[in-house]
């Protein structure tokens, strides 16, 4: 059966910065509306003079329109402000949660492909392991030898496993939190998004090579959603989704840093320690 390449659900020009701004965007368009509706109202009756005083009614309900709508983006831009202020290093904490629990799936993938170094990891390492990740032949090469050996394929599918019980202990902290706020509701659906394709690829090993402590379920629990929908999976479709895994992971390990930092700059944290006392003459 012919499949498609896997990549992740959004496009890369989707940051997930963007959720950041999309209350006080919106409530700045309904201000700007207003105000180009109250500048068209003035300019028509320069124009034409005398139009809005034979129109009672209709004045009357442009105006309260107009009020309503300047009122309503003012008190929503306020509220959401306060709200982001008021818990923004609790947000912060739970971005670098997420995070953390992200690192954990790419570089976790990454070190059993034997795509990480053994020496210690220097400055940079980092950087070097993410440029390893978005390089798509190579992961997908180091996957496909991974899948081909029985030993690597069980400790994948243990691996897989712990991430998805980390995962869902992240998640179930914090998601309904942050999803309170559409600030960040984005971002949680981003990495619900990363644990349901674990939860996807996880059920494919599940069915076809369960776990020595799995055995003892009813065999029919064991039936993956994939094969359910679309027939046997083949090898191909685990290692692309494989790689779309590692590098959605990588992906938000890297926008959540950004976000996280943007939400308390690190100057905030610095402000907060504690004078340093003056050296002795």
């Amino acid at each position: 059966m012919a499949r498609r390449t896997v990549g992740p659900r959004r496009s890369d020009s989707l940051r997930t910065s963007d959720s950041l701004r999309t209350y006080v965007r919106s409530t700045r368009i309904i201000g700007g509306i207003s105000v180009l509706v109250l500048s068209a109202a003035v300019v028509w009756d320069l124009a034409n003079d005398g139009f809005w005083s034979r129109h009672a009614l209709l004045t009357g309900l442009v105006a309260s329109l107009v009020v309503v709508a300047v009122s309503a983006a003012v008190l929503n831009e306020v509220l959401e402000r306060r709200q982001r202020e008021r818990w923004s290093v609790l947000a912060q904490y739970a971005l670098f949660d997420l995070l953390r629990t992200a690192r954990l799936v790419w570089t976790g993938l990454l070190e059993l492909a034997g795509l990480v170094p053994d020496e210690d990891l220097a400055h940079g390492a980092l950087a070097v392991a993410s440029e390893t990740v978005l390089d798509t032949p190579r992961l997908a090469a180091a996957m496909d030898e991974m899948l081909a050996s029985g030993e690597r394929r069980e400790q994948l599918h243990r691996l897989i496993a712990g991430l998805l019980d980390h995962g869902e202990e992240v998640i179930g902290r914090w998601a309904d939190v942050m999803v309170n706020s559409g600030t960040y509701a984005e971002i949680v659906d981003r990495h619900v998004e990363l644990y349901s394709r674990l939860y996807w690829w996880g059920s494919v090993l599940d069915e076809s090579d369960p776990l020595e402590e799995h055995l003892g379920r009813p065999r029919l629990s064991r039936l993956s959603p994939a094969t359910q929908t679309s027939g046997p999976v083949e090898d191909e479709w685990l290692r692309d989704n494989l790689v779309a895994i590692a590098q959605l992971a990588e992906s938000l390990d890297r926008s959540s840093f950004e976000l996280a930092m943007r939400i308390v700059p690190l100057d905030w944290w610095e402000a907060q320690l504690p004078d340093r006392p003056s050296s002795a003459q």
